[in-house]
């Protein structure tokens, strides 16, 4: 049994400790949005947050989780579609087949609350993620746009 703070939510999952946290996450919890690619920590399809920070979870054992951790995945971003990233990516139409952006996006949002203004150096080291479709130009750019629009919501939510 293991108990795990998933987007908000205490759950009581009966599985296995040396379950990647990505076959709990699709399999048990029908969060399919975190996607499996590689399977060996490489590509990114599979990242989510573990108290912000960027993990791969296809290679995550459940076991190295405690219950105070927050894990967060692409559906827990934002409910609405209203965060800066995903409003970038619909302005921008990143994607191009799509099936890596949730693990882009959620790369990318662990950077941004780290480093609010990104260099394109600092996109390159932060945001490795794999794209079979080769989007890195617009990724860069959805990015860029991300904390355009977090800093003018900011603004707005000051005055």
């Amino acid at each position: 049994m293991a108990k795990l703070k998933i987007n908000g939510n205490m759950l009581e999952i009966d599985v296995d400790g040396t379950t990647p946290l990505l076959w709990v996450l699709r399999e048990q919890l029908g969060l399919t949005g975190t996607k499996y690619s590689c399977g060996i920590g490489v590509c990114g399809s599979c990242t989510v947050h573990v108290d912000g920070e960027a993990v791969r979870a296809c290679i995550l054992p459940v076991s190295a989780l405690k219950p105070s951790q927050e894990i967060t995945t692409i559906e827990g971003l934002s409910a609405d579609g209203t965060h800066p990233l995903q409003q970038a990516w619909e302005e921008l139409d990143v994607p191009q087949c799509g099936y890596c952006q949730p693990g882009m996006i959620m790369s990318a949002a662990a950077l941004l609350n780290e480093n609010p203004s990104p260099s394109d150096a600092d996109i390159d080291a932060k945001v490795n993620n794999i794209c079979r479709c080769g989007t890195f130009n617009r990724v860069r750019r959805g990015i860029h746009l991300a904390a355009q629009i977090h800093k003018g919501a900011s603004k707005r939510e000051r005055s």
